[in-house]
């Protein structure tokens, strides 16, 4: 039976039966191929371009590659889990959809708010990414002092190099789900070009000495990432940094665990899907397995091709330390050029799907009423209009007027959060729902969810102090948004108080119509 106030649970059969409102309909044409080059296109950017070098320079030196290893070993848990619950609930909202089914609509809306933290802040941050590669391309082209910011002093600026690639993207958007999909497609094929071009030429450069310590000593305090810096794990622990040493390279994997951020955006898209029940766990599995080789061979090879102290962005001089580094401590600027163009078209798929995953969060969310109805609207060409382009300001605005700086750890523990709500749900509906039909079934269930929980909770701990102080506020700010609003407006209330007050459940008011 469903819950009532805080933990009203909406029924699997009820998500469903929600996707085939006219006026908020989705249209199905994506592929198993197509949910795949959607997870690789945005896995593969701003982590292997920028994090690898710089987590490897900071925090686990050559260990690197084991970092992204544990990373991707948390995120196959999840991955099983995830699987699992979109194939047996084909509705667009990913965590948030399996969530209001099984823990109720609090903490639906928790995690709904979470995902905002997960995708709208990511996609501005790799927005500002693709704005400085872009600079560096039109410095290639144009010669140095092209900038694509303007300064207005006080520490503000606008970035038109963001707001150009955002504006784009959401006009690609509003055109059509399938229409991304191809053109994803197209950039995502020559940034796997590229990173299979590091890989190769890379291998030519690799000294073994460079391997030497694999795990570097780890950094007294004052020396590294110490205080609110460190990780919450080496804090309770007693270490004195999170730089080097055991702690660095537990805490490099919580942080290239942004590198894998994305797989989970296919589950979104399971409305739009032909055969979502066998096409969504391919679309996750498949995207996850390619990039996690990608990720592991470059790793291997940048930090044989230069000492791992080459690779520090905290030797004061300012560098932004990335692939393109390696190859012109070899002398080879060349590739370094061709690495820049590459990570520059590596970037516009990640924006571009994280801002999908964001407008189909956000389209659940108002179909339901926790925001307004009136985002739900879908446009003739099938696609939340409204939505899209609300999403599109709000990342435009992040990513024009404000730093991306710390932005890839709040986007980490917002993630972390969802994989684990996910990974309980899963057993919750196993044991309220055994009757549904589950085209995947996580094997081993009882020992594989609570590996799942427990490999995110551990990543989670190897966050910084500070992460954690700026997730507890985003929370505490999305509570006081639900009693104040979303609750008041919710569709399966009023179907509650309905059947509560006259038994007839209450038709909900319409979407506005443009």
């Amino acid at each position: 039976m469903p819950g009532t106030g805080l933990w009203r649970t909406k029924s699997i059969e009820q998500s469903i039966s929600d996707t085939d409102e006219p006026e908020t309909k989705l249209r199905r044409n994506l592929s198993a191929w197509d949910l795949t080059v959607f997870g690789v296109a945005v896995v593969i950017g701003a982590g292997i371009f920028t994090l690898t070098a710089r987590t490897a320079g900071d925090y686990a030196g050559p260990s690197v590659s084991v970092a992204f290893v544990i990373a991707a070993i948390a995120c196959a848990l999840a991955a099983l889990c995830y699987a699992e619950f979109a194939s047996t609930v084909p509705v667009a909202g990913s965590a948030y959809t399996f969530s209001y089914a099984t823990f109720g609509e609090f903490m639906a809306w928790i995690i709904g708010w979470d995902l905002i933290l997960e995708l709208a802040v990511g996609a501005a941050a790799v927005a500002k990414g693709w704005s400085s590669y872009l600079q560096t391309v039109l410095e290639y082209i144009f010669g140095k002092g092209t900038k694509t910011s303007i300064d207005l002093g006080g520490g503000f600026g606008i970035d038109w190099g963001a707001l150009l690639v955002v504006a784009a993207l959401v006009t690609l958007l509003v055109l059509g789900t399938k229409l991304s999909s191809r053109f994803s497609m197209v950039i995502t094929g020559i940034k796997v070009a590229v990173v299979l071009f590091v890989v190769i030429l890379g291998i030519f450069y690799v000294k073994a000495s460079n391997y030497t310590p694999f795990v570097p000593e780890g950094k007294s305090a004052g020396s590294g990432s110490s205080g609110v810096d460190q990780s919450l794990f080496s804090l309770i622990a007693g270490g004195a940094s999170s730089s080097f040493g055991i702690f660095g390279l537990l805490a490099g994997a919580s942080i290239v665990f942004f590198a894998f951020i994305g797989f989970d955006i296919v589950a979104t898209t399971a409305e739009e899907t032909r055969n979502p029940q066998k096409a969504v766990p391919r679309g996750i599995f498949g995207s996850l397995a390619i990039v996690t080789v990608l990720y592991v061979a470059v790793s291997l090879v940048v930090v044989g091709m230069v000492p791992y102290t080459d690779l520090s962005t905290k030797a004061g001089d300012g560098s932004h330390k990335t692939l393109a580094t390696a190859f012109s401590a070899n002398g080879v600027d060349w590739a370094a050029n061709i690495i820049s163009v590459g990570a520059l078209a590596g970037l516009t798929t990640v924006v571009m799907v994280l801002m999908l995953g964001q407008v189909r969060i956000i389209f659940a969310m108002s179909r339901d009423g926790l925001m307004p109805r009136s985002l739900a609207k879908t446009s003739d060409r099938g696609t939340p209009k409204r939505a899209t382009l609300v999403v599109g300001a709000l990342v435009a605005a992040g990513a024009t007027f404000f730093p991306a700086d710390k932005l890839e750890e709040m986007v980490n523990v917002g993630t972390l959060f969802a994989f684990i709500l996910v990974s309980a749900g899963v057993l919750v509906l196993r044991k309220t729902r055994p009757d549904l039909t589950r085209a995947f079934r996580v094997p081993g269930v009882w020992i594989i969810a609570p590996l799942a929980i427990l490999a995110c909770l551990w990543l989670m701990l190897n966050l910084t102090v500070l992460t954690w102080l700026r997730f507890v506020v985003w929370m505490v700010v999305g509570v006081v948004i639900y009693f104040a609003y979303s609750r008041r407006h919710s569709l399966l209330g009023k179907r509650q108080s309905g059947v509560d007050q006259g038994g007839v459940v209450a038709d909900p008011a319409p979407p506005v119509a443009d």
